[in-house]
């Protein structure tokens, strides 16, 4: 199905240039890895904070969308620093996956910060974020290839939670501008939207499964 995973050659065209650059200075593709989970947790700690106490502004959400899209461009940058220049190991391996899976929690908990997210069903959409990587990883252990299948792949998510930030960011401005606006709209569209990417992650577990075994049958034929 389709999924913005499907652009990565295109953005990592575009990246190449600055990679050999990182090469030549020394930098690993682990030590990017690790760099972007850092950054990401210690981001979403800091907007969470600073949301919650009392003189924090909603705006800092629109830090999100932003790094959102550094860190895809830094995954895809450890991955081509591997792969391109002879850094894959089996600690990477472990490094990638594991370090984008606490990246991915820490970056969707900070929204426990906003008042109108529904706590259970953000708690339930974490869950299937983490279950959908684990069906994708499971892929080699019967024989198959590590599946990335969409629609709600790790940069679909990206993309999306960023819209979210955007739109959290800008309730104030708009009730302000718009005060007969009722609240519970406002509420029903955050949690719309959440409910959205729960049901497109159940797709994309089941697809991840489905082509995964679909794959190994191949590879045994």
């Amino acid at each position: 199905m389709p999924s913005i995973y499907q652009l990565k050659p295109a953005f990592q065209n575009l990246l190449r240039p600055l990679v050999r650059g990182l090469y030549r200075c020394g930098i690993t593709a682990n030590m990017v890895t690790v760099t972007a989970m850092l950054i990401s947790v210690g981001l979403a700690f800091w907007i969470y904070q600073h949301v919650q106490s009392p003189d924090g502004s909603i705006f800092y959400f629109l830090l999100l969308p932003v790094w959102m899209l550094l860190r895809m461009a830094m995954n895809a940058i450890d991955g081509m620093l591997a792969r391109e220049f002879a850094q894959k190991s089996t600690l990477g391996a472990y490094l990638n996956e594991l370090c984008d899976v606490i990246s991915d929690t820490a970056l969707y908990a900070c929204f426990f910060a906003f008042t109108l997210i529904d706590q259970k069903l953000l708690a339930l959409v974490i869950l299937l974020s983490i279950l959908s990587e684990y069906a994708g990883v499971m892929a080699p252990l019967i024989g198959a290839t590590r599946r990335y299948d969409g629609p709600m792949g790790k940069s679909d998510r990206a993309f999306i939670f960023s819209l979210l930030a955007i739109v959290i960011a800008f309730i104030p401005s708009v009730m302000q501008k718009y005060p007969a606006l009722n609240i519970d709209r406002l509420d029903n569209v955050i949690n719309g939207l959440l409910l959205f990417i729960l049901l497109l992650l159940l797709v994309t577990i089941f697809n991840r499964i489905r082509y995964g075994i679909q794959n190994s049958r191949k590879i045994d034929h």
